[in-house]
């Protein structure tokens, strides 16, 4: 049986976790965590040690990705699922044009088309593994995209849509915030989750926006009712505070703020993306020259330097994911709702690249031995 076949050591990764979120916490995170557990878990999130935090993440946030003057780090409650909810009663005033290349775009779309008090939106839909980019739409005062689908491993460029003019840019970089390059002028609302990348737990989400976007948010929370847990003036009010409406997890907080930690000790974005890039071009070179191997995402600069699906065929995807998780090389199955016979990895900084081309050397071994 195939979960009985054993992988040689000498082939295996240093760490075996390729998860595309959850993903890979590295021991020093761990450690970082223990060496500051009693002044921040346990105690008040609006005393000091834990403000101190907040605002270290924050200012870490903005100078990762570079934020503009104006720019606001804007922390809150529920992740990326909840940020859409929020978004659509505080960020869409009336139309929102959206971009779906994915299960994820796809979400908050369904939010706007649900919501009673927004109008229809305009959806540019595309098969999974290929891209869309919006056009101007009359009517529309925001356009919204992913600028990683994490459940294809499709990237999107982040820039305004030509001839746009006043209207918000609201860019999900959930799986791509700190590992592909960014203007963050290019968006009024760049949001994220910290699972990803920044190598925590969920149930936070973080957002870089633009006066433009505060803006909005301030006179739509004004007009509108909004459940408090769902009010992004309440949000940016409490960061502006260094603190959050309601207890965060602060485990989280603090595993996110050191891995932002060592990106910015070690380069910052730009080497950070660089890790990505060298594990995904180590990726999809031996996907291209496997004979049972192809990237799912034929278009090269559509692939995903964070989140790579390789296609399989003549080979059972499903038994490779298994006996890889039996030899404890684990998280390589693909995306549940695209039922594609293929392997998901995520490749993001924690990542060793090393440890991706073990990967494909212990795929390999499986697959000659099925």
């Amino acid at each position: 049986m195939t979960d009985q076949l054993v992988i040689p050591d000498s082939l295996k990764p240093s760490d075996g976790r390729f998860g595309s979120g959850p993903s890979k916490v590295r021991p020093e995170q761990l450690e970082a965590l223990l060496a500051q557990g009693r002044t921040v878990l346990g105690t008040s999130h609006r005393q000091p040690p834990v403000k101190r935090l907040v605002a270290a993440l924050r200012s870490g946030l903005a100078e990762l990705l570079g934020a503009p003057d104006g720019y606001e780090i804007v922390v809150g409650m529920g992740g990326t699922n909840a940020f859409w909810d929020a978004a659509s009663f505080a960020l869409l005033r009336d139309r929102g044009a959206f971009a779906v290349c994915g299960e994820f775009g796809a979400k908050f779309a369904t939010v706007a088309r649900n919501a009673p008090f927004l109008a229809d939106p305009i959806v540019a839909e595309v098969e999974p593994g290929t891209s869309v980019q919006l056009q101007t739409s009359h009517g529309v005062d925001a356009y919204c995209w992913t600028q990683n689908e994490t459940s294809t491993g499709v990237v999107t460029p982040v820039r305004r849509v030509a001839g746009s003019g006043e209207e918000l840019m609201l860019v999900d970089a959930t799986s791509a915030a700190g590992a592909v390059q960014i203007d963050l002028a290019e968006a009024d609302a760049y949001y994220f989750a910290p699972q990803k990348v920044f190598a925590s737990d969920g149930g936070l989400w973080f957002a870089a926006m633009s006066p433009a976007a505060l803006e909005r948010i301030e006179t739509l929370s004004a007009q509108r009712w909004i459940p408090a847990t769902l009010d992004l003036q309440v949000c940016v009010d409490n960061s502006r505070l260094d603190q959050t409406y309601n207890t965060p997890a602060v485990t989280t907080l603090a595993l996110a703020a050191a891995q932002v930690e060592w990106m910015l000790d070690n380069g910052g974005l730009s080497w950070a993306a660089g890790r990505s890039a060298a594990s995904s071009t180590t990726l999809y070179e031996w996907a291209e020259r496997t004979s049972y191997t192809s990237p799912f995402v034929e278009d090269p600069a559509n692939r995903s330097p964070v989140v790579g699906t390789i296609d399989f065929e003549g080979v059972d995807a499903a038994a490779v994911a298994k006996t890889l998780r039996a030899n404890g090389i684990v998280d390589t199955e693909p995306y549940r709702k695209l039922g594609r016979n293929q392997l998901r990895i995520g490749m993001y900084p924690a990542v060793e690249p090393e440890d991706v081309a073990a990967l494909t050397a212990c795929i390999d071994y499986v697959a000659e031995h099925l």
